[in-house]
């Protein structure tokens, strides 16, 4: 195992650390778990919490900030976060409009926030949740009864927090997150498995001429292994899948995130974004916004995923409000 790191043990605190001081004017740490949180807080709106295992940054204390988050919550690296921090979270950012919860389709990330939630409304504290499902690779997947949510998470953070930050009410901004959650579709490929640190080896294997299409960000098993294949030929077979879950009419607007994996360099990010526009446009789509980069992660997997959304003009508003924070900045 090759990692730039100290102990194993250590790289969650230390990431959150080194995070907090290189953008002092974002974010600061709860003193009282591995948990982000804005440094100058808005109190007079709807509180945003999201998290899951650490690996997957930019997300998601990346997205703490104007017009995202309020706070992300960092569990152990591919671990759900404990109900105590992330009830440490909801304490230390909540307001008298309320708290919402962003958790992903996994079991253990929606017990975990969803125990804390109720552990928060012991105390009076006002507090709702919403789960996303967005990867249409598999239904039931090694950690997940349901689809897994991925990058498509990324669409809710920016949407909800602009509601948010706008002044919605908690039930306003809960619904306009599950708009979002019906109406965006995701799936991914790798070429290279990643390395937990605390595992000290690869999670799987993949030869040199194989890939993985519809693995998870865990590293869970995707549909199924094939030869690497053309760029072009790669994105057709995920849009696809991903399309063929929706309901799309020509002239329909979207938004499109070409998300990387942790090694997938832009270039070839920006190959796939090419075909991508070709193929939505060859089917009478518009494209109001198209976002490519590293999003959400696999710590270093080679690959990427495909999430594409359904836009009105409630959703084209909020994508376009302003937001600003260290992974995501729109003016």
């Amino acid at each position: 195992m090759k990692k730039v790191i100290n102990a194993p043990q250590d790289v969650v605190a230390e990431m959150v650390q080194g995070m907090v001081l290189a953008f002092p004017d974002y974010v600061r740490k709860v003193d009282t778990a591995e948990v982000i949180i804005r440094a100058n807080p808005k109190t007079d709106k709807v509180a945003l919490i999201s998290g899951g295992g650490s690996g997957h940054e930019p997300s998601h204390a990346g997205f703490v900030g104007t017009g995202m988050l309020d706070a992300g919550v960092c569990g152990a690296v591919f671990t759900s976060p404990t109900p105590d921090a992330v009830y440490e979270a909801i304490k230390a950012v909540q307001t008298s409009e309320g708290v919402l919860l962003i958790i992903k389709n996994y079991t253990g990330d929606v017990m975990n926030f969803e125990m804390a939630m109720e552990m928060a409304e012991a105390e009076g504290i006002k507090v709702d949740k919403v789960v996303i499902d967005d990867d249409v690779a598999v239904q039931d997947s090694t950690w997940t009864v349901g689809r897994r949510g991925i990058a498509g998470t990324v669409f809710l953070h920016k949407i909800a927090g602009a509601k948010a930050e706008a002044g919605g009410t908690l039930e306003e901004v809960k619904a306009v997150a599950e708009k979002v959650v019906a109406n965006v579709r995701s799936m991914g490929m790798s070429l290279t498995p990643c390395t937990i640190p605390e595992a000290g080896k690869p999670g799987f294997e993949l030869a040199e001429d194989e890939m993985e299409v519809g693995l998870g960000i865990h590293g869970e098993p995707g549909v199924r292994r094939e030869k690497i294949k053309p760029a072009n030929e790669i994105v057709d077979e995920l849009l696809e899948k991903i399309l063929g879950d929706m309901d799309l009419q020509d002239s329909d607007e979207v938004a499109v995130l070409v998300n990387g994996l942790g090694s997938t360099p832009l270039m070839e990010l920006f190959v796939v974004n090419n075909r991508v526009n070709q193929v939505l446009t060859e089917k009478g789509l518009k494209i109001h916004k198209t976002l490519v980069g590293e999003y959400m992660t696999a710590i270093e997997m080679a690959g990427f995923s495909l999430s594409v959304m359904k836009l009105d003009d409630e959703l084209k508003d909020l994508l376009g409000a302003t937001a600003d924070t260290p992974a995501y900045k729109e003016f």
